[in-house]
């Protein structure tokens, strides 16, 4: 098992910036992939970035060159720091990790909110 604690979510204004942390706990492979997805009202839940244990990333096209996503393999934290936020990117922003026999972990999600 898996435990993932996220933090960093909450109410910024458009053109703003907030940082997402996210904590694993538990049996933890040294190889694995952790990432951030995020839901919306109405939406399915979809990408936002991944981050490969040995530092490869993959963004989703509406987020490049805004978000930037980094892991401390020490301390088990994957981060996502959000600049040039807009009001589409609000929803609730959910952790991921990804063990190497597919076994696939959620947190609880946080909401991120970017609104005038």
């Amino acid at each position: 098992q898996v435990q993932l604690v996220e933090s960093g979510g909450g109410l910024v204004q458009p053109g703003g910036s907030l940082r997402l942390s996210c904590a694993a706990s538990g049996s933890i492979f040294s190889i694995n992939t952790m990432g951030w997805y995020r839901q919306a009202p109405d939406k399915q839940r979809g990408l936002v970035a991944t981050i490969f244990s040995r530092g490869g990333t993959n963004y989703a096209d509406s987020v490049k060159g805004r978000f930037t996503i980094s892991r401390d393999n020490a301390k088990n934290t994957v981060y996502l720091q959000m600049n040039s936020l807009k009001p589409e990117d609000t929803a609730v922003y959910y952790c991921n990790y990804r063990g190497p026999g597919g076994d696939e972990y959620w947190g609880q999600g946080t909401q991120v909110t970017v609104s005038s």
